[in-house]
């Protein structure tokens, strides 16, 4: 009997994973987050902006702590953080309460998961990636594969590249919310290999 645990995929990577996953530096990570790319992630203790409590999970602008992110790694480890934004809000609060602000460490800074692999399927980072827990793209590619092979049974190969990649696309409109949905290019660098059997079992049937 197999008592292995599958354990669900994590939720956030830390800022020093995340660089030496991309192979960069904190600070290219600080830009792509200040250009609205990527945003970074703290969790607080109870903390007032004027008479707003928040706590817990809160997203940083790193151009607040831009010392932390020099590219010659002589920054500081910690930083008070002065302002802030909840993941729903998106206007900035002020802390006011401690007055110092909150203090903040580089290594209690995050990204979440979800969002490291969309980047990484965006930016065709998923080669640079080596296997392990977490490292799944965000998309349902296998669902799609099951989907997609059923089309072929019930409609035949599609006619061109183009018609089975618009049929992939309408897939994953279908099955998700709107917002999990890969890019052409990321569906074609997916299935350039099937389509390529494909044409080949094609042109075989019409010898």
């Amino acid at each position: 009997m197999d008592y292995t645990m599958k354990l669900p995929p994590r939720e956030f990577y830390t800022l020093h994973e995340v660089a030496a996953r991309w192979g960069c530096a904190l600070a290219d990570i600080s830009g792509w987050s200040t250009a609205g790319q990527l945003e970074i992630i703290t969790g607080i203790p109870p903390t007032f902006c004027d008479t707003t409590r928040v706590a817990g999970t809160v997203i940083i602008c790193p151009m607040d702590i831009v010392p932390m992110f020099r590219r010659c790694g002589t920054g500081p480890k910690n930083a008070l953080l002065r302002r802030l934004r909840t993941e729903e809000a998106t206007d900035w609060l002020f802390v006011t309460d401690p007055p110092e602000g909150v203090d903040v460490s580089i290594a209690d800074l995050f990204l979440r998961s979800k969002q490291v692999m969309k980047f990484e399927d965006k930016h065709d980072l998923l080669r640079r990636v080596s296997g392990g827990t977490g490292s799944a793209s965000p998309y349902d590619w296998d669902g799609m594969t099951k989907a997609f092979l059923v089309r072929i049974h019930v409609r035949g190969i599609p006619a061109t590249k183009a018609e089975m990649i618009g049929d992939i696309q309408d897939w994953f409109v279908a099955h998700s919310n709107g917002d999990d949905i890969p890019s052409e290019r990321s569906i074609r660098r997916h299935v350039d290999e099937l389509w390529k059997m494909l044409s080949e079992l094609q042109q075989d049937e019409n010898v």
